[in-house]
This record gives structure tokens, sequence and C-alpha cells, in this order.
């Protein structure tokens, strides 16, 4: 496999990373020549789920075949014909199970007994193009579980684990081992590892200036002039932080401006 440069993350970035929404993730990394990072398809389990970051640990799936993915490779003891709950005991805190399911949701990626596991072990969330199965017990779990259907059939019927940490693609998107997992209630966004120092550092910029112009969209300025900010706006927002930058210090605009015909 292609080997990630070895960028250091922290738990503090991955922190920083939570506090990010997916929209400006995206957007700085289309800035940066990648164009689709989000699982499209993908929505989280629990509806509450809180913001999330995690280290890629990746799972890739091939399909069954009936001499091999038997109800007997679930033995007591570790085996190479059951890699999944291999994966399930390597994972380590603050990382983020992603799971190769080729999109096919006819069976479950895993069921609840295995997510519990993985959150006792410290793992940041689970991550399928598939699905999972025992979908009540996994809604109200405080566990990030993301996936596109719940079924009741188990993994056996139609998928077997094949590799472990090997790069994977997820919903068309390719996931490097140690990449960055980011997760909001919209969705999943991967970051590849090399670059997150830098996104992050845009990202944060990014969303504390888009906090400021969505203050002056609500107080009714038109789109034109202050989103994308120009370089008044942007002179504007540096003149408001300068002076302590509280929200009460924008200007208001009494009535929305009409665009000119």
């Amino acid at each position: 496999m292609a080997r990630q440069p070895d960028i250091a993350i922290t738990p503090e970035m991955l922190a920083r990373f939570a506090r990010i929404s997916s929209g400006t993730l995206t957007t700085e990394l289309f800035r940066r020549g990648f164009k689709q990072c989000f699982l499209v398809g993908l929505k989280p389990l629990n509806p509450a789920v809180k913001p999330f970051a995690g280290e890629a640990f990746t799972m890739r799936f091939i399909p069954a075949r009936e001499d091999i993915e038997t109800y007997g490779t679930l033995t007591p003891v570790p085996n190479e014909d059951n890699l999944q709950w291999v994966g399930v005991e390597q994972i380590g805190p603050n990382q983020v199970m992603v799971i190769d399911s080729n999109r096919d949701p006819r069976a479950a990626s895993m069921g609840n007994m295995l997510l519990t596991r993985m959150m006792v072990r410290g793992a940041a969330g689970v991550v399928t193009d598939g699905s999972f199965r025992d979908g009540v017990e996994i809604a109200g779990m405080d566990f990030p579980a993301y996936a596109q259907a719940v079924v009741a059939s188990t993994r056996l019927s139609y998928h077997h684990v094949a590799d472990l940490n090997v790069p994977i693609g997820c919903a068309g998107v390719a996931v490097y081992p140690g990449d960055i997992v980011v997760g909001d209630p919209d969705g999943i966004t991967v970051v590849p590892r090399h670059v997150a120092p830098e996104i992050l550092e845009a990202c944060e910029k990014r969303d504390a200036l888009e906090n400021y112009l969505a203050v002056r969209i609500r107080a009714g300025e038109a789109l034109w002039g202050v989103y994308p900010p120009t370089e008044q706006t942007r002179a504007d927002y540096a003149a408001w932080l300068a002076a302590g930058g509280q929200e009460e210090d924008i200007p208001r605009i009494r009535a929305p401006q009409a665009i000119a015909e």
C-alpha cells in the first residue's frame, strides 16, 4: 500500500477537527484540489450524534463465498477467516472503523455487540457504506455509527473481511489508514492525513469569518459584496476583530437590500 506521510496527529487536533463544519471542510479541501471527500448517502443511526473526529482504521470486505463464510468461523479464538473480530480487538482510542462494504447493504457490516466492544476500547466511531443490524440498540448508544441502511441479515450472508488497515473505498471515497475522519449530523468527511494540519488551520479561520458574514446576512445585507467576502469585507472583519469581535458591534441593516435590476 502507499505509505502515509508521518504526520503527527494529537488528541487536541482531533478535538479541534470535531468543531469544524462539514461544509467548511469540503470547501477547503476543494480549494486544494480534493473534489469529493464527503461520503455521500451515509447517515448517523443516532439522531443525537455529536460531532467527532478520529484516525481511520480500515476494514475491507469482498463478497462472501459459501465454503469459507460459515457460522463456524465465529470461533471463540482468533482465526484468519474471521478478521472482523480481529479488527474490533485491534482498534484503539481515537480511531474510527471505516468499512468498505462495496456499497452493498443486503447484509449488516456488523451489529450492536461489536460496536459496544469498540466503544469500550475507546474508538471514536464506525462508518460503513453498507448497513448495520440492531438499529434500535445502536441508535440508543452514545457512539457515532454511520451507514446507508439497517438490516437484520448477518454479515456472513454476503460479506467476507479480506483485509485490515489497507487503502479502501468507502461510498466512493478513497480512505487510507490514518486519514482523519470527521463526522457531524450532516455526514462524514475524510481528510487526507498529509494535509490535515494545513486544512485544520484554514478551516478554523474560515469558520470564524463565515460566522461573522452570517450575522451580516441575517441583518439584511445582500450576498453581493458580503459573501464570498470582498477585500473590503475582509478589512471590515479585521477591524471588527481588532475592536474585540463582539457580535453586537456588527452594524445592523434595518431593511433587506434589493438586488439591482
